[in-house]
């Protein structure tokens, strides 16, 4: 089974009496342990999808379901378990917080609520991501401190801190160099085989493009690609209209 099923997801945006739709009708679905890629221009829809498969938006129209759940008539406290239970995200901007240093940031989510980590694992865990993102020797310092490469660093370790099954990562190379940028992808796709983690990127980098297994393009709120490694360019909304046959 699919971890994610996006089913005819409508979004419609309102501008006074003006319906601006972002999303016309996208399907598709991903398969657990992917690396995925949202791509498309600004405007086509990409951030629109990634916030509602990141359970921070809601359809206007269609299903959303996650690790068999479907998402639809949750109620906000619902969600909000159910979104610190199951997603990470990484942010463009980092979103670390400057009083806490790089151990304590990695931390902060699992003071957030349940977690699938034992509190008795909590500082094996930490140490074992701060290691994986390279940053033993940066364990004491504050963002501050930081490059902006090491702090994307700080911001994967504590998208995975929580065990997620699935991490969300809006533009997590664009306010970095090319070179920091390669470097954090690289990072990233080393953490997806190693723990099987499934990522899915909104992005404009075609580095993450070209080296993601499965690539979903969106123009104007549609889905016009939807791509597996070694599949063939799939049909526009093919989900869909295999569900309806």
């Amino acid at each position: 089974m699919p971890i994610i099923q996006v089913i005819d997801v409508k979004k419609d945006y309102y501008l006074g009496n003006v319906v601006v739709p972002a999303l016309r009708g996208v399907s598709f679905s991903i398969e657990r342990g992917d690396f995925v890629s949202i791509a498309g221009p600004s405007g086509s829809g990409k951030s629109t999808i990634l916030n509602i498969i990141g359970l921070i938006d809601v359809p206007t129209s269609g299903e959303l379901i996650i690790d068999g759940k479907n998402t639809k008539g949750l109620s906000d406290k619902e969600l909000t378990r159910f979104r610190h239970e199951i997603l990470g995200f990484i942010f463009q901007s980092f979103n670390l917080i400057p009083v806490l240093n790089v151990y304590e940031n990695i931390e902060f989510p699992l003071l957030l609520g349940k977690t699938q980590v034992p509190k008795s694992e909590w500082k094996s865990w930490i140490e074992f991501l701060i290691g994986e993102v390279g940053l033993t020797e940066w364990r004491n310092h504050k963002p501050n401190e930081l490059s902006g490469g090491q702090r994307q660093r700080v911001a994967i370790a504590r998208a995975l801190v929580t065990k997620p099954s699935i991490v969300l990562a809006d533009e997590p190379t664009a306010n970095l160099d090319s070179t920091t940028g390669e470097q954090i992808i690289d990072l990233m796709k080393k953490i997806n085989r190693e723990l099987e983690t499934t990522f899915i990127f909104s992005t404009h980098d075609a580095k993450i493009v070209n080296i993601a297994d499965h690539v979903i393009r969106l123009r104007d709120g549609m889905v016009i690609e939807n791509r597996r490694s070694g599949e063939d360019i799939f049909e526009e909304n093919a989900f869909t209209a295999s569900a309806e046959n």
